[in-house]
């Protein structure tokens, strides 16, 4: 078993991102004035500087930009090797999410592989992982 993850402090920016997953969603804030997802969660559109912020749960598809396989055991209890990916989001234009590709095997994840989010809980938070569209 992998070890427990850096959990991030939840407040109003981020709760919908970190907590979407007990419901099985990925949310990312929306601006209501000009339509454009802003990430890492803010309450103010990083593209017209509104507060008219609201979490939006999207499709959580996506392809793989680019990848890296991590070798190194850098902390007790990692498992390796493991696959630290970014994520083009289908429906979610400009955002891009540094993730973990999970459920396979790390020779299997190739450039512009198509994924879908999965989420793992720990204490409460439900990190976004992804795995392969087979």
């Amino acid at each position: 078993m992998n070890p427990p993850r850096p959990k991030p402090k939840l407040d109003a920016d981020n709760r919908a991102f970190w907590t979407g997953g007990a419901e099985g969603k990925l949310n990312m804030l929306k601006c209501s004035d000009c339509g454009q997802f802003t990430h890492p969660p803010r309450m103010i559109c990083r593209h017209c500087q509104s507060e008219a912020m609201a979490a939006v749960a999207v499709a959580g598809t996506g392809v793989i930009d680019t990848y890296t396989i991590n070798s190194q055991a850098w902390q007790p209890g990692l498992e390796v090797p493991f696959v630290i990916a970014r994520v083009k989001l289908d429906d979610v234009p400009d955002v891009i999410l540094t993730t973990n590709i999970v459920n396979c095997a790390v020779e299997e994840v190739g450039f512009d592989d198509k994924v879908r989010v999965v989420f793992d809980e720990q204490d409460g938070i439900w990190f976004p992982l992804f795995e392969k569209v087979r």
